[in-house]
């Protein structure tokens, strides 16, 4: 596709895209990939390569040697947590932006080892979208059928606007709107919560306290000491922001086992029918007008759920210990 791709961005400096290539055994991305970092570096863009090794070294090979191609680790890409991946693209983006250019990604999100781990990425595929749409940035995600699971694959059709193969790129008939696609995820089962909880507060009322014994307990399992002061923190934080903006009860439950903890706050609120929450600081980059709970949430905290079923709202959080 050398010869198309800049004819295919009709605003090169104003509009985010989120673009998929579906890769198996008789499709080559390289032959994708290195035409459209070509035209970046072409029109003084910078091109960014975030892949598994040694598809990198190939790509980057093949390019050659430039100021404006970035090869960066995977993994400071897309974090350990999705908050600190939307943070790392927006940072990117913002850093060229203000130089006027623009940044194109060649990307492959790590999924991680387990379905819980896919869901927050297949979440993270669909808030990318609305948290990057006013930035620079043009987004190539690869995808290798032969690697991921048929769901994952199933949810990048349903969370990339555009497809892109060797000869083409057009507008993707399954995709839905993120919004819609963050509502239609199931929440997952934790099998803990079918245990007996190390605490069961029906009504929170002595908050103070309630923190004290809420680290008391994670102490005394024994996990990494910074993951537990995490879960601390967001646990904290949760049930501050559960007593300070839903209604009253506030109830807590918290289980534990030699690896892995669930905590659910829930509240008697109105509820909060916003499906992006979290994914960044309520009010922007204004930090002091707060709002920053649930973000911090999911950046102390492998899994948030934010569960709103009509009768309050109850935020679950999951982390593992070890």
């Amino acid at each position: 596709m050398p010869d198309t791709w800049a004819d295919l961005d009709p605003t090169p400096h104003r509009e985010h895209r989120h673009d998929l290539f579906l890769q198996d055994s008789t499709t080559d991305f390289p032959a994708v990939a290195v035409p459209f970092l070509r035209a970046a570096l072409d029109a003084g863009d910078t091109a960014v390569i975030a892949t598994r090794d040694p598809l990198a070294r190939e790509l980057a090979d093949a390019l050659g040697p430039d100021d404006r191609l970035l090869v960066m680790a995977r993994q400071d890409v897309y974090r350990t947590r999705t908050p600190a991946a939307l943070t790392a693209l927006r940072k990117l983006a913002d850093e060229r932006a203000a130089h006027g250019g623009r940044v194109r990604v060649i990307g492959e999100t790590d999924f991680g080892p387990t379905p819980r781990h896919w869901l927050e990425w297949q979440r993270y595929e669909a808030v990318v979208n609305e948290a990057l749409r006013d930035r620079p940035l043009w987004g190539l995600c690869l995808y290798d059928t032969n690697r991921l699971a048929d769901e994952v694959v199933e949810a990048g059709l349903r969370t990339h606007p555009d497809l892109v193969d060797a000869r083409r790129r057009w507008a993707n008939p399954d995709y839905l709107e993120p919004a819609d696609f963050l509502r239609s995820l199931p929440v997952p089962e934790e099998p803990l919560e079918g245990t007996a909880p190390l605490l069961a507060v029906d009504d929170v009322s002595d908050f103070i306290g309630l923190r004290h014994t809420v680290g008391r307990l994670l102490g005394g399992l024994g996990g990494v000491a910074d993951l537990v002061e995490d879960l601390h923190l967001a646990i904290d934080e949760m049930t501050s922001n559960a007593v300070r903006h839903g209604g009253p009860p506030v109830a807590l439950r918290l289980w534990g086992s030699a690896d892995r903890v669930v905590c659910r706050i829930s509240d008697s609120g109105p509820g909060m029918d916003d499906p992006f929450a979290g994914y960044g600081p309520a009010h922007g980059s204004d930090l002091s007008r707060g709002g920053m709970g649930l973000w911090l949430a999911r950046q102390l905290c492998d899994h948030v759920d934010v569960i709103d079923e009509g009768a309050g709202l109850t935020v679950r959080l999951a982390t593992a210990l070890r």
